[in-house]
């Protein structure tokens, strides 16, 4: 019988080395026992309560996630709402695996499916210099020229974006940088490489305004549409690796709304 213990070992030997986190960072078997037997798994960019809800409704023992369900020190599991989501994993005994900053760096990581779900080609790792404590590793592709509105468009259709926000920093979209959720602190860093468009999300407005100071375009796809891609692949190497396991993708979306 498949444990917990297994997923564990696959994700962090395979995928992605869980000492590739960073020090701030929380990553591992967060909640639940590792010899727990599993026979379906629930993959989720978040561990929220109503993925818990969905886990327990669809018979997963193991939750799956990016982000972390505990990410600052717990000095308390009640059902207070700083603690609640997590007691009610434990509560219902759904273990929870999360590989965030670590899967962000992993070579078929976050940032690697993104550019691969924008169709870029020409797929490299940026050199990483970045400050520990606000970095993701960059990958960066060559697609062919097209004006910003154009790539922007095709940005949020294959995103499903509900919407995305650019600023035009006056170049042809051709060499691309992506860096799945917040990346804003890359935008020095990929104006020096010399690459016209960054592709990201959570900006601010003082971000647009660097971006069209250094002359790149700037586009914010929103954090759970440029993270999210990375549940499709991760299903996809467990199921291969566990046949025995049903795998299954969160029915659970962002939880912004648009109007």
């Amino acid at each position: 019988m498949t444990s917990v213990n297994d997923i564990r070992n696959f994700l962090f030997q395979k995928i992605a080395p869980e000492e590739a986190g960073y020090g701030w960072d929380n990553v591992g078997l967060l909640i639940g026992r590792s010899t727990k037997p599993v026979t379906k798994i629930l993959v989720s960019l978040d561990a929220t309560k109503a993925v818990a809800e969905e886990a327990k409704r669809l018979g997963c023992e193991l939750v799956v996630t990016h982000h972390p369900i505990i990410f600052h020190a717990a000095k308390h599991i009640t059902d207070e709402p700083d603690s609640e989501t997590a007691l009610t994993y434990l509560e219902n005994g759904i273990a929870v695996i999360s590989m965030h900053t670590n899967l962000d760096r992993a070579l078929d990581g976050v940032n690697e499916i993104l550019a691969a779900k924008l169709g870029l080609n020409e797929i490299m790792t940026l050199e990483d210099e970045c400050d520990e404590n606000n970095c993701h590793l960059i990958r960066t592709g060559i697609i062919g020229t097209c004006p910003l509105p154009e790539f922007a468009a095709r940005v949020k259709k294959l995103l499903g974006c509900p919407g995305v926000r650019y600023a035009d920093g006056g170049k042809l979209v051709h060499e691309v940088a992506v860096g799945g959720g917040a990346c804003g602190n890359f935008i020095d860093f990929v104006a020096e490489a010399g690459i016209d468009t960054l592709v990201t999300a959570d900006l601010g407005y003082h971000d647009f305004q660097k971006a069209a100071t250094h002359g790149i375009n700037l586009i914010d796809a929103g954090h759970f549409e440029t993270e999210n891609p990375v549940c499709g692949f991760l299903r996809e190497q467990l199921a291969a690796a566990f046949p025995e396991v049903e795998v299954l993708v969160s029915g659970h979306s962002d939880c912004i709304c648009w109007l």
